[in-house]
């Protein structure tokens, strides 16, 4: 069996969710919500929404997605440290990169291929998980 430090995933996924709010909430947010095409109506509309539908079972969602992601990142760090030959952090950081580059940068080209969006949206989204990845993936090969 594959030893993961659970406790390292559980604050892995929390930071993830940290950083979401710091990302789209106090960093991104006006510059977000513009390239979204979302007027403050809009917003007002989607936080009513939000908080109508349960905005806890929707962060709860969320979370799950990134203890989820931070799970399946941990097995990835130990395989690509052994293959690698490289200490915890480095391993780490290179899965959280490679994860980002092989996988979350190209399926997220599509809103701007195919969606229209424009590409400092993609960047701002993409770039989040970017940091989000790396973020887990120093965590986890500290803690490895």
């Amino acid at each position: 069996m594959v030893p993961v430090n659970y406790l390292a995933v559980l604050i892995s996924a929390i930071l993830a969710m940290g950083l979401g709010y710091l990302w789209y909430g106090k960093l991104f947010r006006k510059g977000w919500e513009e390239l979204m095409g979302w007027t403050p109506e809009r917003v007002a509309e989607l936080q009513a929404k939000a908080k109508a539908n349960g905005m806890a079972v929707q962060y709860g969602i969320q979370a799950l997605g990134a203890l989820l992601m931070a799970f399946v990142l941990a097995h990835a760090i130990i395989f690509a440290g052994a293959y690698l030959t490289l200490p915890g952090i480095s391993a780490g950081l290179i899965t959280g990169l490679m994860s980002w580059l092989g996988f979350v940068a190209p399926v997220s080209l599509g809103m701007v291929l195919w969606d229209g969006k424009p590409w400092k949206l993609w960047v701002i989204n993409s770039g989040y998980y970017l940091v989000s990845l790396l973020l887990m993936g120093l965590i986890l090969g500290w803690w490895s």
